[in-house]
C-alpha cells in the first residue's frame, strides 16, 4: 500500500500529467472547476457553511464527541505573505486515499447517492469554496500534508485541484503551538492563508456564527471560534464556544418522535443557554414529488424548532429554513423548519419551484400541528400561554410559506386546541370557533367576585366555552385573532350577569364595578341587548328592604340624591308617601359608594341619561310630589308640613324654591276637595274680612281656593315631627300667598255692595283695598273697577240733598277756590255734585288719590269738561239749536271776561261737530269764514264755509270766539288756507282743462307745501295746455332751447303752453317736474326714448328720422349732455337701424361694412347696415363714430362673433382659400377670448363637408393635418389639402383641433381606420395598420371589425376576426380558419390585442375540426390524431370535458391499418381489462377499443388520454360487458371433495383478521356470520373448464360475445363452490391463474354488496394462496399489513378448526 506521499505523486503523474503522459482533459479539467467555483456563490461568506458542511459529513470514531474548531491567527505560518492565517481543526477519522482523489476531483464526491446514510453535503466542490479566501489552502490530515493552488499549475496548467506536497512552512510544531502545545493536534487541520481583502469579512462571518448553526447538525456536538494574538488586545473576533446536549425522547411513535435540545455557548466570558422543543416526523414520499438527486430516499424527515420563549422575545430576527445548515431565508415564523431542501447554488435560499422542496412543504403543516397538539396537551398551566407563542401568526415575505401558513391555520381551526377557563381540575380544550373571549374589565369583575365567594361554575353555560384567562389577554390578541377566535356576543354578558349572581353577591365596589363595566361599554355594545331585561339597578323599597330592577324598568322610577346629606330625608319621606308616588331611591350605600367612585362622572352621566335613573334633591322630589297626590286629601296636607320641615328644620330647601313649590302644589278647599289648580288662595272664611265685605268668595269662577279647616289643626308626621297650628298658617300666608281684604289681589266680577250705598267702614276699607292695588301696581280687573267706577256707593251732596253717586259724577274740591258756584251762575247748563265731607269727616280727603282712580273728579278743567261733555252729548243726540251754538259762543266769551281760561271749555267742544257749514255740521277747526279771497280756491277746492245764511250776519260778531275754536278766517299763508285748499280739494274729474290762474294757484299750494295728493289728482288729468291741446302731465315737455333739437327728430311732441300760463310757469319748474312735466334734459330724453321706441315697435321709424337722430345726437354730445344709461340701453337695444338683410336690429347687432369684411362676408349672412342708395346711401359712414358709441360693430375684431352665428355655406366648391383662412382667423380671435361661448348651432354648421381633403370635401371632424411623422402617405387618410390651403394652415393647428380636426398623431385613428374600407393596395393597409398598432387602436363597429387578407397586391378580402388566428403550429387549421402569420410578418400581436384573434385555436375550434372529420368520414393520419389530442390533454378541464361530452360523436379507433377510423363512442372501448381485451380482439374483426399512440409520447401520455376518453363518455370494457355464469351441466365430471382441501384454517383466519379492521366497520357477530356462509360450502371439483360467458352491446344493437374458463365459481343459491381440476404438469403459470381465480372468487362472495374492499382481500388472498395458506405465513402476512383478530375470533377459529 502506498504513503501518502506516494499517493499524491501517483495522483500528479497520471491524473495531471507531472512527469508522466499528457492527459488531454487537464485544460478541460482546469476551466470546469474555475468556472463552477466562481458562480457557485453569490458572497464569500459560504465557505465557512461548506466547511461546517464537510465536518458534519465527516466519520468519527466511537467515543468520540465530534468538534469543529476556528482559530484565527495573524502569524504567516505558511509564509505566503498572508496578514492572517484561519486553522480550521477537526477530530474526524481523517482523509483516506479515497477522499483525497475526490477533492483532486470535480464532481466526484464521495458522499453523492448517499442521502440515506446522512450525508447533507452533496455538490463535490464544498471544499473548493475556499478559494473565495485563499489562494493557496494547506491540509494536514492521516499524514497527508498537502496543498494546492488557485493558480494554473506550471507544470500541467490546471488549477486548484492539483496537489503539492508540504515539507515546512508550516511544520507540525508550528500548528500545534497554534492549537495549544499542551493538547493533542486533532486528526485533520486546514491551513488557509487569507488573501489580504477577504480577512475583513471572515472575521465578521466568524464573529457571527450563531448557537443555532448546530440546531439540526447529527454528529458536530461542539464548535468553537477564536483568535490567536502575540497581543491580545489585537483580537477583533468575538470568541465562542458552542456545544450541544440533548434530552431524553420524551414523545415516539411511528412516525414521529419529540425531544428538548439545549445549546450552550461562552461568549467573552458569558455564559448562555438556548433551549429548543424538537419535533421531527417522517413522511413517505408521493411519487409525483420524486427528482432525480434524490430517488433512493424513500422517506421526508422534517424537523421543526420550538425555541424558548425567552429566546423568542430576544431574537430580533434569524433563518427560519435550515437545509441541515442555515439559509438565508427569513420566514417571519416563531420556529425553524429543517429538512433535506434542495438548495440554490448560493446556499442563500430553498429552490421553491422545486417538486421536491414543495413535497416538503406541503408537509410542514401536518408535524407543526401534530408537534403543537403534542405541546398543548402535554404542556403543564402555567407554560401553557407561551405555547401559542409559537404559531406562525406573522405573514411570510414567500408566497409559498404563506401557503403553509394558511393551511396550519386552517388545520388548528378544526382541532380542539384552546382551553377553556378551568373551573375544576380537569382542563378542557375546544376549537377556536367554540371559544369565546371576554372584555379584560370582566374578567376583572369575575375574578374579585370569586374572591368574594360567587361561584363560577356556569361561565360556560351561555353560548359559548370561555378562554382561560392565562390567553385572554392583550398580548395574545394577534394569535387568537390568528386563531380566529372571536368575542362572545353582547348577549353573553347579560346571561352570565343574571346566571352568576353578580348583583347580590357582590361587595358594592364590585358593584359598582359592574355598572361602570356596563357604562362604558352600554353604547358599542350592550344598548339593543338583554342587557336592559335583567335585574342591574339596586333601590330601596317602601319597607326599607333591597330589591333590584332592570334597566328597562328602572327608567324613570329609580332616583339617587344629589347631595349625599338629604339622601336619608329623602328616603325617609319617600316611605310616608310611596302609596302616591312611582320613584325609589338607590340604597344610602350605594349612593355613597357612587360618591366615593374614581369614576363618578361617567356612572352617574349612564345612569342618568341611559339608565334614566333621576338624580334629584329635596326640591327636584318636592317637584315630582306635586303632581302624585291625585285625591289623597291626608298626603296633599302632609306635603305642607314635609316643605315647612324641610325649610324652617333642615334648610334644604330656600324661601324662593317654596314659594314656587306652594304655588302649584295641590290644596284642600273648604269642602274637603283636593284643588290641583287655582288662581289664587284665600284665609278660611272664619274670621277673615273678606267674608264681611263680600259676603260670599266672588274669586271662585278665577280659580281662587278658600283653604280649608284641616290648615288649622294639629298635625303630626312620621310619628316624628310635630308642627304648631299658627305656624302653618303663617307659612301658608308667607309662601301658598293665602291673603285678606284688603291685601288680596281684586276678583275679576262686580262687587254686589257697591251698587248701593256703603257703609262708612266698608267704603273706607274698599278704598283701602284700591289703595293696596295701586301701591303694588296691581293691575285690576275690568269688571271689579267698573263696578266700582259705575256703582252708586259714594255719598255727595247735589242742590242741598245728600244722595248717592257713582265716583264719576262726583267732585271733590282739590282747594278751597269755589269755582263751583262761579260755573253754576255762568251756564245754566252745569250741575256739579260733591263728596259729602260731613258724611265721610275730613279724613276722606287722604284717599284722594283713591277716589281719583276710581272716577272722582277734583280740578276745575274736569269741571269744564264736564259741561263742555254735556253740551257734547246734546250736540250728538242732534238737540243742540242755533241758540245753543250763541249760548256756547256766548260762555267763551263770559269765561274771558271772568279772567277764567277758557282752554279747558274749548278743548272739549272744539272736536264735536256742532257747527252748520256749507258740506254739513263740521267741526270748528273744520269750518271756514268767507271772504273774496277765497273765491279763486273755490274753483279747485270744495270748503265748507259757515252757513251765514242760517246763523245770519251775527255770526261775524264772535270772530275772535270762532278763531279760538278753530275755525279760519280769512284767506292766508299763515292761517293754513292753502292746506285747506289741499285738504278739499276737488276729484279728478272736476280738474280737466284748468283756467290759468286756477293751475297757478295748485302750484303755490305745492310750492308751500308738496302734496302727494295734488299729484295723484292732476298727474293723469289733462290739465295742462300744449301746443297740442291740453295734456296730462306726465305727456308734456317744458322746453329748453339748449336740447329741444332731440324733440324735433318726430312730429307731434307736446310742449307746455308758455304763453298761456304766462311767463311765470317756467318759476314753477321743480312744481311742475312732481306732477310728471318732462322739464329737464334727462327726463325729456326719457320721454322721447319712449316716442323713439314706439315708432320702433311698427317700423316707422324713416330713413329721414335716423339722420336727423345721429345729427341731433351729434349736437347733444358736443353740448357735454350726456343721454341716461336707460335711454342709451334703449338706443343700443331698440331694433331701428335696417340691415342689407332686410329686417330692423338693434345697433348693437349691426355691422358697418369696411374693406376688413370683404374676405369673410361671402361665407356669411352678416347683419351690415343697409349703406345702398335706395336707403341710408354712403352719407350713413359719416356718422361712423356716433354709431359705434351706440353700439354698431365698425371694426372688425369687434365684429368677428357675428361670424360664428351667421356662417352659411351656400356652395362649398367656390369656398376659397382666402375665404376657409379668413374663418380661421376669426375663429382664433374668438377661442383668444376667454369670455365668448360658441353658439349651439356653430359646431353643426362647421359639421358640413366643406374642407378640401386629399379624399375629397369632407368634415373637419373627418379630417386630418398631415404630419410625416405618422408615417403615413397623404392619400393614406382624409389629410388636408395643403396644396391648396397653403402653407399658412399649419398656424391654425390650435383652430383646426377646436373644430374637430385631429392635428395629433395618436388621435387619428378612427379617421384612419374609417379609410381601409377604400383601400385595396396590401402595402398601404400595412402601414395603416402598422400606424394603429403604435396606439392600440380598437375598432368600434363591426365594419371596422374586418381584416384584410391580400390575394396578390391589389386583390384580396375582409374577414371576420372570428374566422382568424394568429398562428396554427399544428397545421390542421388550414382549411377551416384565416392564419394570419402567413400573411402578415410584423404586429401579429396587434390582431390579438384589437380584434381579438385567438393566438391560435381555441377547443371549441378544435371540436368543430373533429365534427367536420366526423361528418366527412376523414380517415385520419396518425400525425393528425396525435396532434389533436395532444393539444385536448393540455388545454383539459372541467369546461372542456363538457363541450366534448356534448359534442364529439366520435372517437378514435386502432383500425390496424396506416389510418386511423373515427367510430361511434358508444361502440369503442378503453381497455382497462386485459384479459377481455385480447378475447375480443381474438374474436372481432372490426376495431372496437380507443386509439392511443403505441409507443408513449412525452406530450401526450396514455394514461392522460385514456383519462380523458373515459371523461367524455367512452366506456371501459369492464364496465361495458355483460358477465354470464355458464351453467354447468349435469354431464360434466363432479366429485365432492373434503371442504378443508380447500378452505383452510389461514384462509378463514386471514378474512377475519381483514373483516376485522376499523375501516370495513363490521362488527364479530357480522364477521363470523359471513365466514360461516364460506364455511357452509359444499366444495365440488370438476374436470372440465368452468366458462363464463361475456356480452357487448353496440349502438348498432349488435351484440359480441365471448366465452373464457375461470377455473373457480361460487354459487350462493347452492352453497356451492366449484373449482376445475388443478393440472399439475403445466407449471407455475396455472398455479397463478388458479390462485387469481380463486381468490377473486373469494373476495366478492365475502364482500358481497362491499365491493370496496373486495381487490384489497383478492390480492391479500392470491399471495396467501401460492403459500399454501401456511399459518405462520399467514400471521406474518397479517402483521405486515397491520390485521389482527380478537379472542372472539379465535374462540370462533378453533370451533371451526377443532381437530387443528
Amino acid at each position: 500500500m502506498a504513503t501518502p506521499r506516494e499517493h499524491v505523486e501517483e495522483i500528479r503523474r497520471t491524473k495531471f500529467s507531472i512527469g508522466g503522459e499528457l492527459n488531454p482533459l487537464t485544460e478541460d479539467l482546469h476551466q470546469a472547476v474555475k468556472h463552477l467555483s466562481a458562480e457557485l456563490y453569490a458572497k464569500d461568506v459560504h465557505f465557512l457553511m461548506e466547511l461546517i458542511q464537510n465536518a458534519e459529513d465527516n466519520e468519527y470514531k466511537e467515543g468520540v464527541d465530534p468538534s469543529l474548531e476556528f482559530v484565527i491567527t495573524s502569524k504567516d505560518i505558511t509564509a505566503t505573505g498572508a496578514p492572517a492565517t484561519l486553522l480550521i481543526f477537526n477530530n474526524e477519522r481523517g482523509f483516506s486515499p479515497k477522499n483525497i482523489d475526490s477533492i483532486c476531483s470535480v464532481g466526484r464526491s464521495t458522499k453523492k447517492g448517499n442521502r440515506k446514510r446522512g450525508y447533507i453535503g452533496e455538490k463535490g466542490i464544498g471544499f473548493k469554496s475556499v478559494f473565495l479566501i485563499t489562494a493557496r489552502p494547506y491540509i494536514f490530515s492521516n499524514g497527508y500534508q498537502i496543498r494546492f493552488n488557485e493558480g494554473p499549475c506550471e507544470h500541467c496548467n490546471v488549477g486548484y485541484i492539483v496537489p503539492e506536497w508540504v515539507d515546512a512552512n508550516p511544520t507540525l510544531s508550528e500548528i500545534n503551538q497554534i492549537y495549544g502545545s499542551g493538547a493533542a493536534l486533532p486528526t485533520t487541520v486546514l491551513i488557509l492563508p487569507l488573501k489580504p481583502d477577504k480577512v475583513k469579512p471572515v472575521k465578521q462571518q466568524l464573529s457571527s456564527i450563531h448557537p443555532e448553526v448546530l440546531l439540526f447538525l447529527s454528529k458536530i456536538k461542539r464548535l468553537s471560534v477564536k483568535e490567536d494574538n502575540e497581543d491580545p488586545r489585537l483580537n477583533t473576533v468575538n470568541a465562542i464556544a458552542i456545544t450541544k446536549e440533548t434530552d431524553l425522547v420524551q414523545r415516539k411513535n411511528i412516525d414521529a418522535e419529540s425531544f428538548t435540545l439545549h445549546l450552550s455557548s461562552k461568549e467573552n466570558g458569558s455564559d448562555e443557554e438556548c433551549r429548543y422543543y424538537m419535533w421531527k416526523q417522517k413522511f413517505p414520499v408521493r411519487n409525483e414529488c420524486r427528482v432525480e438527486r434524490r430517488m433512493e430516499v424513500e422517506e421526508l424527515v422534517i424537523t421543526l424548532a420550538f425555541p424558548n420563549v425567552e429566546l423568542l422575545q430576544r431574537r430580533t430576527s434569524s433563518p427560519g429554513v435550515y437545509a441541515f445548515l442555515p439559509t438565508e431565508m427569513v420566514t417571519n415564523f416563531p420556529f425553524i423548519i429543517q429538512a433535506d431542501f434542495l438548495l440554490a447554488s448560493s446556499r442563500e435560499t430553498i429552490l421553491l419551484d422545486n417538486k421536491w422542496n414543495q413535497g416538503i412543504i406541503e408537509s410542514v403543516p401536518v408535524a407543526f400541528v401534530n408537534a403543537f397538539m403534542s405541546q398543548v396537551k402535554n404542556a403543564p398551566d402555567w407554560i401553557l400561554p407561551d405555547v401559542f407563542m409559537l404559531l406562525p401568526v406573522d405573514p411570510s415575505n414567500y408566497k409559498e410559506l404563506n401557503v403553509v401558513r394558511e393551511s396550519i391555520k386552517a388545520k388548528l381551526l378544526e382541532e380542539e386546541i384552546i382551553p377553556s377557563e378551568k373551573l375544576v381540575e380537569q382542563k378542557f380544550f375546544h376549537k377556536p370557533r367554540e371559544v369565546g373571549r371576554l372584555m379584560p374589565d370582566f374578567w376583572s369583575i369575575l375574578e374579585k367576585a370569586q374572591k368574594q365567594g360567587v361561584s363560577l361554575a356556569s361561565l360556560s353555560d351561555h353560548g359559548k366555552y370561555i378562554l382561560s384567562s392565562a390567553l385572554d389577554r392583550e398580548m395574545f390578541d394577534r394569535i387568537l385573532n390568528f386563531l380566529e377566535v372571536q368575542p362572545v356576543d353582547d348577549e353573553w354578558y347579560a346571561k352570565c350577569i343574571q346566571g352568576s349572581m353578580l348583583v347580590e353577591d357582590v361587595s358594592e365596589e364590585v358593584y359598582l364595578e359592574l355598572l361602570l363595566f356596563v357604562a362604558e361599554n352600554w353604547g358599542s355594545k350592550f344598548y339593543g341587548t338583554r342587557m336592559k331585561h335583567i335585574p342591574l339597578i339596586k333601590y330601596e323599597d317602601r319597607n326599607g328592604n333591597l330589591s333590584l330592577f332592570s334597566i328597562y324598568y328602572a327608567e324613570s322610577v329609580v332616583y339617587i340624591s344629589r347631595h349625599p346629606h338629604q339622601s336619608s330625608w329623602l328616603i325617609g319621606w319617600n316611605k310616608e308617601f310611596g302609596s302616591v308616588t312611582s320613584c325609589v331611591f338607590v340604597p344610602k350605600i350605594t349612593q355613597s359608594a357612587i360618591r366615593s367612585c374614581p369614576k363618578e362622572g361617567t356612572l352617574l352621566k349612564w345612569l342618568q341619561e341611559q339608565v334614566k335613573v333621576g338624580v334629584v334633591d329635596v326640591y327636584d322630589y318636592a317637584l315630582h310630589l306635586c303632581n302624585s297626590f291625585q285625591n289623597q286629601r291626608r298626603l296633599v296636607v302632609s306635603y305642607v308640613h314635609f316643605l315647612y320641615h324641610s325649610l324652617s328644620k333642615k334648610k334644604f330647601l330656600s324661601e324662593r324654591q317654596v314659594d314656587y313649590l306652594c304655588g302649584i302644589m295641590p290644596l284642600v278647599d273648604s269642602y274637603g276637595h283636593v284643588i290641583t289648580h287655582r288662581n289664587g288662595v284665600l284665609v278660611p272664611a272664619n274670621g277673615s274680612k273678606w267674608a264681611g265685605l263680600l259676603v260670599s268668595n266672588l274669586w271662585k269662577e278665577e280659580s281662587y281656593v278658600v283653604l280649608g279647616e284641616d290648615y288649622m289643626n294639629p298635625f303630626r308626621v312620621a310619628d316624628k315631627l310635630v308642627t304648631p297650628q299658627k305656624e302653618l298658617l303663617s307659612f301658608l300666608t308667607s309662601h301658598a300667598k293665602a291673603f285678606d281684604v284688603p291685601y288680596i289681589n281684586p276678583p275679576n266680577s262686580r262687587i254686589p255692595a257697591v251698587s248701593s250705598q256703603l257703609t262708612k267702614h266698608n267704603a273706607i276699607l274698599l278704598l283701602e283695598w284700591i289703595r293696596h292695588i295701586r301701591s303694588n301696581n296691581i293691575r285690576a280687573p275690568n269688571k271689579f273697577m267698573t263696578s266700582i267706577k259705575e256703582g252708586s256707593w259714594l255719598t255727595v251732596t247735589l242742590t242741598g240733598y245728600r244722595v248717592p253717586r257713582p265716583p264719576s259724577q262726583s267732585f271733590l274740591h282739590s282747594s278751597t277756590h269755589s269755582w263751583g258756584n262761579l260755573l253754576q251762575n255762568g251756564s245754566d247748563l252745569a250741575d256739579i255734585p260733591l263728596v259729602d265731607e260731613r258724611f265721610y269727616g275730613h279724613g276722606i280727603r287722604k284717599y284722594m288719590e283713591e277716589l281719583k282712580s276710581v272716577g272722582v273728579m277734583s280740578e276745575y278743567a274736569e269741571a269744564c269738561k264736564f259741561i263742555g261733555d254735556r253740551l257734547m252729548s246734546l250736540a250728538a243726540s242732534g238737540s243742540l239749536t242755533r241758540e245753543n251754538v250763541f249760548s256756547i259762543l256766548k260762555f267763551i266769551r263770559f269765561l274771558r271776561t271772568n279772567c277764567l281760561p277758557p282752554k279747558e271749555f274749548i278743548d272739549s267742544i272744539k272736536q264735536g261737530k256742532w257747527l252748520r257749514t256749507s258740506w254739513g255740521d263740521r267741526s270748528p277747526d273744520e269750518s271756514v269764514l268767507f271772504d273774496e279771497k277765497w273765491r279763486t280756491a273755490e274753483k279747485i277746492s270744495k270748503i265748507p264755509f259757515i252757513d251765514e245764511e242760517y246763523y245770519g250776519r251775527e255770526i261775524r260778531d264772535f270772530e275772535e270766539e270762532l278763531q279760538l275754536l278753530g275755525v279760519v278766517v280769512g284767506f292766508s299763508g299763515i292761517s293754513g288756507s292753502h292746506e285747506l285748499v289741499v285738504d278739499y280739494l276737488k276729484p279728478s274729474s272736476s280738474l280737466s282743462s284748468l283756467p290759468a290762474d286756477a293751475l297757478l294757484l295748485v302750484l303755490q299750494c305745492m310750492r308751500r307745501k308738496p302734496s302727494e295728493k295734488i299729484v295723484t289728482a292732476l298727474k293723469g288729468t289733462k290739465c295742462l295746455r300744449t301746443n297740442s291741446g291740453f295734456k296730462s302731465p306726465s305727456e308734456c315737455f317744458l322746453c329748453d332751447p339748449e336740447w329741444v333739437c332731440l324733440l324735433q327728430v318726430f312730429n307731434g311732441i307736446p310742449f307746455v303752453d308758455t304763453a298761456f300760463y304766462d311767463k311765470r310757469i317756467v318759476t314753477y319748474k321743480n312744481e311742475l317736474k312732481l306732477l310728471g312735466v318732462m322739464v329737464d334734459f334727462e327726463e325729456a330724453a326719457k320721454g322721447f326714448a319712449r316716442f323713439f321706441r314706439e315708432r320702433a315697435s311698427n317700423n316707422s321709424i324713416s330713413k329721414e328720422n335716423v339722420i336727423a337722430f345721429l345729427s341731433s345726437y351729434r349736437v347733444l354730445r358736443r353740448a357735454a349732455h350726456k343721454f341716461p344709461e336707460d335711454v342709451k340701453s334703449c338706443i343700443r337695444d331698440v331694433k331701428w337701424l335696417r340691415t342689407r338683410l332686410c329686417d330692423y336690429r338693434s345697433p348693437k347687432d349691426c355691422i358697418l361694412f369696411g374693406p376688413d369684411w370683404k374676405s369673410i362676408s361671402p361665407i356669411t349672412l352678416l347683419p351690415f347696415i343697409d349703406d345702398s342708395d335706395n336707403y341710408y346711401g354712403e352719407g350713413i359712414l359719416e356718422y361712423k363714430k356716433e354709431l359705434k358709441s351706440m353700439g354698431v360693430v365698425v371694426d372688425f375684431k369687434d365684429g368677428v362673433k357675428f361670424v360664428a352665428s351667421s356662417l352659411y355655406f351656400h356652395d362649398v366648391s367656390r369656398i376659397t382659400r382666402e375665404n376657409a383662412l379668413s374663418l380661421m382667423e376669426c375663429i382664433r380671435i374668438l377661442l383668444e377670448d376667454k369670455t365668448y361661448t360658441f353658439p349651439e348651432d356653430f359646431n353643426k354648421k362647421l359639421s358640413q363637408a366643406w374642407v378640401k381633403t386629399y379624399c375629397g370635401y369632407r368634415s373637419p371632424k373627418e379630417c386630418l393635418l398631415f404630419d410625416s411623422i405618422w408615417g403615413l402617405e397623404k392619400t393614406d387618410g382624409t389629410f388636408i389639402d395643403e396644396e391648396f390651403y397653403g402653407s399658412k394652415l399649419s398656424t391654425y393647428r390650435e383652430v383646426l383641433t377646436k373644430i374637430g380636426v385631429t392635428v395629433d398623431e395618436e388621435k387619428g385613428c378612427p379617421s384612419i381606420a374609417r379609410q381601409l374600407d377604400f383601400h385595396s393596395e396590401f402595402a398601404t393597409i400595412v402601414r395603416i395598420y402598422n400606424y394603429l398598432s403604435k396606439f392600440n387602436w380598437e375598432p368600434k363597429t363591426e365594419m371596422e371589425r374586418r381584416i384584410w387578407i391580400p390575394n396578390g397586391n391589389h386583390k384580396g378580402k375582409w374577414v371576420s376576426p372570428e374566422d382568424c388566428v394568429v398562428s396554427d403550429k399544428s397545421g390542421l387549421f388550414s382549411l377551416q380558419l384565416t392564419i394570419l402569420d402567413k400573411f402578415y410578418k410584423q404586429n401579429l400581436c396587434f390582431f390579438s390585442d384589437a380584434f381579438s384573434v385567438k393566438h391560435s385555436p381555441s377547443t371549441d375550434d378544435y371540436c368543430s375540426l373533429w365534427k367536420s372529420w366526423e361528418s366527412t368520414g376523414h380517415v385520419l393520419s396518425h400525425d393528425e390524431c396525435r396532434k389533436f389530442w395532444e393539444y385536448i390533454t393540455k388545454h383539459f378541464s372541467a369546461k372542456t370535458e363538457r363541450t366534448l361530452l356534448d359534442e364529439l360523436v366520435k372517437v378514435p379507433a386502432n383500425s390496424g391499418s396506416d389510418g386511423i377510423v373515427l367510430l361511434n363512442k358508444q361502440d369503442v372501448f378503453i381497455a382497462d381489462d386485459l384479459q377481455l381485451k385480447e378475447l375480443f380482439q381474438q374474436s372481432s374483426s372490426r376495431p372496437i377499443f380507443v386509439w392511443y399512440p403505441q409507443p408513449s409520447l412525452p406530450n401526450l401520455s396514455r394514461t392522460n388520454l385514456l383519462e380523458v376518453f373515459q371523461k367524455i363518455g367512452v366506456r371501459t370494457i369492464s364496465e361495458s360487458v355483460q358477465k354470464k355464469q355458464v351453467s354447468i351441466s349435469n354431464g360434466m365430471r363432479q366429485q365432492v371433495i373434503p371442504r378443508d382441501d380447500l378452505i383452510k384454517k389461514g384462509l378463514v383466519k386471514l378474512i377475519l383478521g381483514f373483516l376485522a379492521d376499523p375501516a370495513i366497520k363490521m362488527d364479530f357477530e357480522a364477521r363470523h356470520k359471513v365466514v360461516k356462509g364460506l364455511l357452509n360450502l359444499t366444495v365440488v371439483e370438476t374436470v372440465e373448464p368452468i366458462d363464463v360467458s361475456y356480452d357487448l352491446s353496440l349502438s348498432s344493437g349488435e351484440a359480441l360475445n365471448v366465452r373464457a374458463s375461470r377455473m373457480v365459481r361460487w354459487e350462493r343459491e347452492s352453497s356451492k363452490l366449484f373449482t376445475q381440476k388443478m393440472d399439475e404438469s403445466k407449471g407455475p403459470a396455472n398455479r397463478i391463474e388458479r390462485a387469481t381465480y380463486f381468490s377473486e372468487v373469494v373476495a366478492e362472495g365475502v364482500l358481497w354488496g362491499n365491493g370496496d374492499h373486495i381487490h384489497e382481500l383478492s390480492e391479500l388472498l392470491k399471495l396467501a394462496f401460492l403459500l399454501d395458506f401456511n399459518e405462520e405465513a399467514v400471521s406474518f402476512l397479517m402483521k405486515s399489513k397491520n390485521l389482527q383478530i380478537f379472542l372472539e375470533d379465535e374462540d370462533f377459529l378453533s370451533s371451526a378448526f377443532p381437530s387443528a
